[in-house]
């Protein structure tokens, strides 16, 4: 059963048809029930005027024997008295149920008894004259009692809905009138209904189920295309292939289009890796080489041995691993820490030592990773340093909600088309080619990742001596 209901198109169609068949039956047992009653309120209201208009003659001194109500045309008719016994009824009544009496002849009246006895010692009495209405002679009463019976009349038995009626004769005292109405044309509407709904409604069901299966499946065709594609990207791990987008606007097409900018970022994350491991391997390849070759020239002729060279170059190489581990764990999305950094004794700490620094700095305090901008701010003094003339200067200060970190160099500057080239990995321009001097190109794009990740940026510019001017803006601690 889960296998047989495990995709959405079959989840989908079921659940339709249920509430469809739930809403159908409600609606359909609504009908009915509504049918029946007015049906049967219907029969009720032609029984109440066959029985008034056979009191309105018991009011109007017709005797029993001249009643039209009793010829049987409109349905069975009894007249009891207040005693519960019958003085009156249909012709050709043969059994009846529902009523107040189920005698359909009146019994012989006994020596000494008249057409109007008002004697209580009848065995049959049941009470069905007793009212609290009271009656002038010739009124009618104004309620209406109904019931459900049946009667047989001629030989032909039918369900009837009697109203009883009561009249004060004149001649014969207070009396009960008990008409009915065949229910046979409620009986045959009901089962009409009920026939038309036991066919049509597996019919409908059937539609239904047809047709949502049929929708659902055009619906998902869209999903299938972007999985089946998913499922070749993986198999192939062409990472430039795209998922087909629908001409729509609906969810799928935006599932597509989501999907589709994934594959590229992912795409452009797996190129950058690519090209971020080629660029490490061609880096780590030099100093390594020229480790190895000293150390083999020491080896063999020790004499030879430039140890001031060999520790350079661990230093360099040092340096480098340094340098990639921190760029592997940002990459890899390393939060940094929610420590207050003051800014301004941030650059005062790296600025000492380095000779031609000098630092103007108010307090400015911003959240992160005191370790983290310690090496931003060493990296950009590093540069300036390596490219200026004279000085390198630093300012800290506040602009809005910002605290801002400026290192400035007198040196040559950066060309304005280089300026954003010069914060990719493995970049170096052409005055600063040589590793010795330009390093391995890593410090201004570890520099800018980690601003970054504190939410803030950095940018290059032209400083007011002439050479270049990097900005570092961060959030104010709160």
């Amino acid at each position: 059963m889960s296998r047989l209901f495990g995709s959405v198109r079959a989840r989908a169609t079921l659940g339709a048809t249920l509430v469809v068949a739930v809403a159908l039956v409600a609606a359909g047992t609504a009908v009915l029930l509504s049918l029946r009653s007015n049906l049967t309120a219907e029969a009720g209201t032609q029984a109440e005027r066959s029985a008034r208009a056979v009191a309105s003659e018991l009011a109007a001194r017709t005797p029993y024997g001249g009643l039209s109500g009793l010829d049987g045309d409109d349905g069975p008719v009894q007249i009891v008295d207040e005693d519960g016994k019958l003085v009156a009824g249909s012709e050709d009544l043969e059994r009846i149920s529902g009523t107040a009496t189920t005698e359909v002849k009146p019994r012989p009246s006994a020596p000494g008894d008249d057409d109007d006895d008002d004697s209580e010692d009848s065995d049959d009495s049941d009470g069905a004259g007793d009212s609290d209405e009271s009656l002038a002679p010739g009124e009618i009463g104004h309620e209406t009692t109904f019931s459900n019976g049946s009667a047989t009349i001629d030989g032909d038995t039918e369900d009837y809905r009697f109203a009883a009626v009561e009249v004060e004769s004149p001649d014969h005292g207070r009396l009960t009138v008990h008409a009915g109405a065949p229910l046979a044309a409620e009986h045959s509407a009901v089962r009409t209904a009920l026939t038309v709904m036991l066919i049509g409604f597996p019919l409908l069901l059937v539609v239904v189920a047809a047709v949502t299966w049929l929708v659902t499946g055009r619906a998902l065709r869209p999903v299938e295309g972007i999985r089946s594609e998913m499922a070749a990207i993986t198999a192939s791990e062409d990472l430039a292939r795209r998922v087909p987008e629908p001409a729509t606007h609906d969810e799928i097409a935006r599932l597509a289009r989501t999907t589709n900018e994934t594959l590229a970022a992912l795409e452009a994350s797996v190129e950058r890796q690519r090209r971020f491991v080629a660029d490490a391997s061609h880096e780590l390849r030099s100093p390594i080489a020229s480790l190895r070759t000293q150390l083999e020239v020491a080896a063999a002729h020790p004499e030879l041995l430039d140890l001031d060279g060999a520790v350079e170059d661990t230093v360099r190489l040092q340096h480098l691993a340094a340098d990639l581990l921190l760029l592997a764990r940002l990459d890899a999305g390393e939060r940094p820490a929610d420590a207050r950094v003051d800014l301004s004794a941030l650059a005062r700490e790296e600025a000492a030592g380095r000779t031609g620094v000098t630092v103007d700095a108010e307090p400015v305090e911003v959240t992160g990773s005191r370790g983290q901008l310690g090496r931003v701010l060493a990296n950009l003094l590093d540069n300036g340093r390596r490219h200026a003339r004279e000085r390198v200067t630093v300012t800290v200060r506040r602009e809005g909600d910002r605290a801002v970190l400026a290192v400035a160099d007198d040196g040559e500057g950066v060309a304005e088309a280089d300026r954003e080239r010069i914060f990719e990995r493995f970049v170096r321009l052409d005055a600063a080619r040589s590793r010795d001097d330009g390093g391995a190109g890593l410090g201004l794009a570890i520099a800018r990742d980690v601003a970054v990740r504190h939410g803030g940026t950095l940018t290059a510019g032209a400083a007011p001596a002439g050479g270049a001017l990097f900005e570092l803006r961060l959030p104010l601690a709160r």
